[in-house]
């Protein structure tokens, strides 16, 4: 709340960002010294935030920004990550004033720009089982009050204003240009707009630019919009606001399994307004077995392929005189200079893998530049399409919704594998917001199973532990939104509210750029009824196992009997890869009677490895004394990487993924979880495995790929140690 108070003064008072601006830097240089870090990043996001917004600071502040910038090159992860980042920026911004603003809303609200194409969206997904209908409308008039005024105009307005103000400073008069801008007609806008992005972009792009020319460049078109109109009133003192606009945001309730599959498409590829309603279910049902250029027919061109027997050798064409006969020659002439039709062709397996290892961001990825320059490959001709799509996914919920959102990671990547069309064009970003309402479950299981009460926010509370001001900004939104969303609103404090949810979140999708990436498990379940398929399924947060009451198959009063004799629970055998020291993995196997397990992927401890599952298993022993037999419960902790459980009796299991009772499986007798492979990976496996004689050993491109799949979570630094 103090961080976004801070930046709406500045946003009403922009005069007063310089001494912000000075504050900030001071306060940094201070921790820098006492060697407090953990002040460090929250600081230096809140000073980049501001001087994004702000349009006037001093080429002094600028080398002080800059020189604290280097300093933290020293600094282990993620500081110097952090202050690489923005060292660039800075120097860009110095060069060109201007830029960073102007390519944040170009960007986010896809305003046309050949200088700067990108184009990037918010998708905000809730789960509508998870949160109430209250929580899930506030959500929507919130996005829809904060888009409501951002117009592509104004937002090519917000532009022009703030490039000319840090460009020109007192020379410029903000007051009249605003007043002129609105009076002119949207082309002679935009016809503006293009000559102020190209010269703020030629300036950001130049090696050694002059600053002296970009001031020039921008000069000329302000004095010839202020020539286009006659002179107003003097304007008032003082800065005027120049807002920057919220990001493009669109709000989903996730009901379909496919659902972020399809707007990720139609974002990379929308399909036109007239057409929209009627092709939508056809092109994406129809979209595996159709050629990605080929649309539906009101839409584009229908494209007929035709098989081709022409090499494309131009000297491979018959002589005119031999094989054809003369009144053949002009048509022979016309093809020398023009092509057939032909079936597009197809992408070869490496360049399908590197589009497929491109996309792998975070731990495990291995630079596989030197196998290029070995083989002697063409680098250009191997090199990912540009990507100039960024979709910011936003996740609400607890941890139930992450289950789903890894679920749909993992569809995504196994669709890419098969055939990639997104990898190349999209740049994916995760971000998740706690949201919980009222109070958390509990299991509705028998005594002496684990756990007796559900934490719903794991991962939420290791996020917060290990990015602090993820902790302050974020994390306390976690009760705040349902509680605004129930607040009965008054004419004077309801517009308040809604800005102060989309702005955090906006601050959180802006500068939260460091991944926190946690481990997908795989897991097959096999049931009692052998005619069943297994079933194959992931979790990211946690999977529990529970002994099922008795088969009521078998007679009751035997299955009563034996269970006073044996104690509750079943005898279960148990597999596992224990996790050493020395962060090897040993094979080992137990058997014991158990009521049950959990499986959690999430570490109490933020110093501990993320790639590594701790299970709990509820023992029961067996004691016998003068009154007779009784049990007793014991919990036993192992840390490993995989496990195999099964049922050495009759009786089967119920299992339960990420916290989530509709994931649950019944009649269960055995399952096998390990680390989830990366999809890409797999295939390049099972390519080289059939002519490699090395036998399990990586070889040639899946030596460079990630093995494990892994899902990041956006945070402002990562994981702080």
């Amino acid at each position: 709340m103090l961080r976004w108070t801070l930046h709406k003064k500045t946003d009403r008072n922009p005069g007063n960002s310089t001494i912000l601006a000075k504050i900030l830097v001071k306060e940094l240089e201070r921790a820098e010294r006492g060697d407090y870090r953990h002040y460090i990043i929250p600081l230096l996001h809140t000073l980049m935030y501001t001087l994004i917004k702000a349009p006037c600071f001093s080429d002094d502040l600028y080398e002080r920004i800059y020189d604290f910038c280097k300093k933290l090159l020293t600094l282990p992860k993620p500081y110097c990550t952090i202050g690489l980042d923005y060292a660039f920026r800075l120097k860009t911004e110095r060069m060109a004033p201007g830029v960073l603003y102007q390519r944040m809303v170009i960007s986010e609200q896809s305003l046309r720009s050949d200088p700067y194409p990108y184009q990037e969206k918010v998708f905000i997904f809730a789960d509508p089982d998870l949160l109430s209908k209250a929580v899930c409308n506030a959500l929507v008039t919130d996005t829809k009050a904060a888009q409501m005024y951002q117009s592509p105009r104004s937002c090519m307005c917000y532009v022009i204003m703030h490039a000319m103000k840090v460009a020109l400073d007192d020379d410029c008069d903000i007051y009249n240009l605003q007043r002129i801008l609105q009076d002119k007609p949207t082309e002679e806008i935009e016809h503006f707009f293009r000559q102020v992005v190209t010269a703020v972009e030629c300036t950001g792009n130049e090696i050694s630019a002059d600053r002296s020319q970009h001031v020039e460049r921008l000069k000329k078109v302000y004095d010839v919009v202020l020539s286009s109109s006659e002179a107003g009133d003097t304007s008032p003192e003082g800065l005027q606001d120049i807002p920057l606009p919220s990001p493009n945001i669109s709000f989903h309730l996730w009901t379909d399994e496919d659902q972020l599959w399809k707007e990720l498409v139609l974002f990379v590829r929308p399909l036109s307004q007239t057409c929209e309603q009627d092709c939508l279910s056809q092109e994406l049902d129809n979209f595996e077995i159709q050629d990605i250029v080929t649309g539906c027919e009101c839409c584009e061109q229908t494209r007929f392929s035709v098989l081709s027997t022409d090499s494309g050798i131009e000297r491979d064409l018959p002589p005119v005189g031999e094989e054809l006969p003369p009144h053949c020659s002009a048509e022979v002439e016309h093809s020398r200079l023009q092509r057939k039709g032909g079936i597009k062709k197809k992408a070869s397996p490496l360049e399908t893998m590197a589009y497929l290892q491109a996309s792998c961001n975070g731990p495990g990825v291995k630079h596989f530049g030197k196998m290029h320059a070995k083989s002697g490959s063409n680098m250009e001709s191997m090199s990912p399409l540009q990507r100039l799509h960024t979709a910011r996914i936003v996740v609400l919920g607890d941890d139930r919704i992450l289950g789903r959102l890894a679920q749909a990671f993992h569809s995504l990547r196994k669709r890419e594998t098969r055939r990639v069309f997104l990898t190349p064009r999209l740049n994916l970003q995760f971000y998740y917001v706690p949201v919980v309402e009222g109070q958390q479950s509990t299991w509705p299981t028998e005594e002496h199973t684990m756990p007796s009460q559900i934490d719903l926010c794991e991962v939420a509370g290791y996020l917060g532990r290990a990015d602090p001001w993820y902790e302050n900004n974020i994390n306390t939104l976690c009760h705040m939104i349902p509680k605004l969303a129930t607040m009965p609103s008054s004419p004077s404090k309801h517009l308040v509210t809604n800005t102060f949810i989309i702005d955090v979140m906006s601050y959180y999708i802006r500068m939260g750029i460091q991944p926190v990436c946690f481990q997908v498990y795989s897991v097959k379940i096999f049931f009692s009824d052998t005619a069943q398929e297994p079933a194959e399924d992931v979790f990211v947060t946690e999977l529990s196992v529970k002994v099922q009451d008795y088969n009521p198959t078998r007679d009751l009063v035997l299955a009563r009997k034996k269970t006073m004799l044996e104690g509750p629970g079943a005898d279960i055998a148990a597999k596992y890869r224990k996790v050493l020291l020395s962060s090897r993995g040993k094979e080992l196997g137990v058997s014991l009677r158990s009521t049950g397990l959990v499986m959690k992927a999430i570490p109490p401890d933020e110093a501990e490895d993320l790639v590594c599952l701790n299970v709990y298993i509820t023992e029961v022993i067996k004691t016998s004394n003068l009154s007779g037999r009784s049990f007793s419960f014991m919990t036993n902790k192992i840390r490993m990487h995989s496990i195999e459980v099964s049922s050495m009796d009759q009786k089967t299991f119920t299992l339960c993924l990420d916290k989530d009772f509709r994931r649950t499986y019944r009649n269960v007798v055995s399952v096998e979880v390990s680390p989830c492979l990366e999809p890409s990976y797999c295939l390049q496996k099972t390519r080289t495995m059939q002519f490699s004689m090395h036998g399990s050993e990586d070889v040639g491109l899946a030596k460079y790929m990630p093995k494990s799949l892994l899902l990041p979570i956006n945070t402002f630094a990562g994981i702080i140690q």
